[in-house]
């Protein structure tokens, strides 16, 4: 199969830091080529991949240290070449966020698919949906649909991750070992609960977060504040190669989201790693955690610590082996391949009709 995956052009493929979208297309891609599939991505020129590399921008926007960009202008460059290039795909993959593509490949609709990777709640994407309704969409969680249930979905499919490149420590943080925070330090993360969780259940909490512009007020604000370098620790925006360790290490991750996580990757990053998590009942969290087996969803800062006796007690075996059932990059590129010639099942019968 001819397959082109369009990557958002904010990080490389693989993210050199935080970047949990491009992270799945380019565990996606690798796994698709290791079937033997042809496949061609186009993303920035920074990008690491086993795929044939169209790069749309010499460097991914956020590292890029000009200080005048357009990510506009960046995007639209991009998706012109894709269309130039279309006669030579059997399906284009558009991980792009807000539909920004739809115009382009208005005339072939049934050759594309679209996973969004973030929430689909905005007030514009419905209305914007319903001028493009035959554009074929993948969600990345059965909650993630609730914003735009309307959609032509082809499937649901969770992410997944490579079963090896995160080696579990099952018997890591038995023994006064500290809890993780990983992800954005924002409002929406809720960086400010996991201290609280942690001071109350008496445990160390590492932070490993990037700060990012739109975050920089809140983290000065309010989370600053309640880091004393202690129990309380911020490790800042940690690279991949250190992620296996900062995960295997901990006692368990806090995941205390306030907002409608469409996936929320760092949780499966976790469990391969044999680390349980505690997480807010919120968005997908009760589609990837399996209460009492891999973590515990709660609902409240009390609930929370009521849990981690049980938490810490968890067969962290147990968890890496439901991780490498439920999350590998494998399971997830063996699912869109089927989702791929569903739709070309389709377009064939339609086609020929």
């Amino acid at each position: 199969m001819r397959i082109a995956h369009v990557a958002p052009l904010y990080e490389s493929v693989p993210p050199k830091l935080y970047g949990g979208t491009e992270r799945i297309i380019s565990y996606l891609t690798e796994a698709l080529v290791a079937f033997g599939h042809d496949v061609t991505l186009f993303a920035s020129g920074d990008t690491t991949t086993s795929a044939k590399l169209v790069p749309c921008r010499r460097l991914a926007l956020r590292l890029d240290p000009h200080p005048l960009k357009s990510e506009i202008a960046a995007h639209l460059a991009m998706l012109a070449e894709v269309r130039q290039r279309a006669d030579q795909f059997d399906i284009i993959h558009f991980h792009l966020s807000h539909f920004q593509h739809f115009p382009f490949f208005e005339h072939m609709p049934q050759r594309t698919v679209t996973t969004p990777h973030g929430r689909l709640d905005y007030a514009d994407l419905a209305p914007a949906y319903e001028r493009f309704p035959n554009f074929p969409m993948i969600s990345i969680s059965r909650s993630q649909r609730m914003g735009l249930a309307e959609a032509n979905w082809l499937a649901t499919i969770h992410h997944g991750i490579p079963v090896d490149i995160y080696k579990p420590a099952f018997e890591a943080g038995r023994d006064g070992g500290y809890l993780a925070f990983l992800g954005r330090m924002s409002r929406d993360k809720r960086p400010d609960r996991a201290i609280e969780i942690a001071r109350r259940a008496g445990l160390k909490l590492k932070l490993a977060a990037k700060v990012g512009d739109d975050d920089r007020a809140y983290f000065h604000e309010v989370v600053e504040p309640m880091i004393d370098g202690d129990q309380i620790d911020y490790v800042g925006e940690i690279s991949e190669d250190r992620k296996a360790a900062f995960l295997g290490n901990a006692a368990g991750l806090l995941f205390p989201i306030d907002w409608p996580e469409p996936f929320g990757l760092a949780v499966i990053e976790a469990m391969a790693c044999g680390t349980p998590v505690i997480a807010w009942n919120c968005g997908a969290m009760p589609e990837i955690v399996d209460n009492g087996v891999t973590g515990f969803i709660v609902a409240s800062i009390e609930e929370a610590v009521a849990s981690m006796p049980q938490l810490l007690q968890l067969d962290r075996r147990e968890v890496r082996r439901t991780f490498e059932r439920r999350f590998s990059a494998e399971r997830m590129a063996r699912d869109y391949v089927s989702a791929y010639a569903r739709l070309l099942g389709g377009a064939a019968e339609a086609k020929a009709s």
